[in-house]
C-alpha cells in the first residue's frame, strides 16, 4: 500500500490507494449534526505531530462545533463541493480552491454544507498536534482541555480569573 522514499524517511500513497482507503465516520462530541467521513492520511504514514485528513461532509451536515484552538493550528483546502464557512461571526461561501488557515487563538470557525447542495463537500484538513491544547466552543460556553490525548471540559462560567 505504501512505498518508502529513497532515504527511508516517509512514505507515499497514490491517488488510487487513497481512493481505496476506508472512511472513518466521526461525529463531533458536542455537535451531533457534525458528521465527517475521514481518511486520516498522516496517521497512516506515521505523522505524529501533524494531522492530515481527507474529509467528506454530506449536505445538511456541519464539519464541527464552532471553535478555536489555543495551541493547535489548522488549515482547510476545499477540493470539491460548497459550504458556508463561519469565521468569527461572519459567514462566507467557500468552494473548490478556497484555502483557510487558523493560527493559535484565531477567531472561532466551522462550516455547514447547505441542505440543497448538489454534492458532498470534500476538503484536505491539516493541523498541528500539540501535547496540550485548549479548545474553546464560544456558542456552547464550553472549554475543553486535551493533555496527551485525554480530553476534559468545563463550562466557561466555572472559570475564574486570578
Amino acid at each position: 500500500m505504501t512505498s518508502k522514499n529513497r532515504g527511508g524517511a516517509g512514505c507515499r500513497f497514490s491517488a488510487a490507494q487513497i481512493a481505496d482507503l476506508p472512511e472513518r465516520v466521526h461525529t463531533h462530541q458536542f455537535n451531533p449534526n457534525a458528521i465527517r467521513h475521514t481518511r486520516s492520511l498522516g496517521d497512516l504514514l506515521g505523522l505524529a505531530d501533524l494531522g492530515v485528513h481527507l474529509v467528506r461532509v454530506e449536505p445538511g451536515r456541519e464539519t464541527t462545533e464552532h471553535h478555536f484552538h489555543g495551541q493547535d493550528e489548522e488549515f482547510l483546502y476545499i477540493l470539491s463541493g460548497r459550504a458556508q464557512a463561519m469565521i468569527g461571526e461572519e459567514c462566507f461561501d467557500v468552494g473548490p480552491g478556497d484555502f483557510m488557515a487558523f493560527p493559535k487563538n484565531s477567531p472561532a470557525h466551522s462550516m455547514r454544507v447547505p441542505d440543497d447542495a448538489a454534492e458532498d463537500l470534500v476538503y484536505l484538513m491539516g493541523g498541528t498536534r500539540s501535547p496540550i491544547d485548549v479548545c474553546t466552543y464560544p456558542r456552547l460556553g464550553r472549554r475543553m482541555y486535551r493533555v496527551d490525548g485525554v480530553k476534559e471540559y468545563a463550562s466557561l462560567d466555572d472559570f475564574k480569573k486570578v
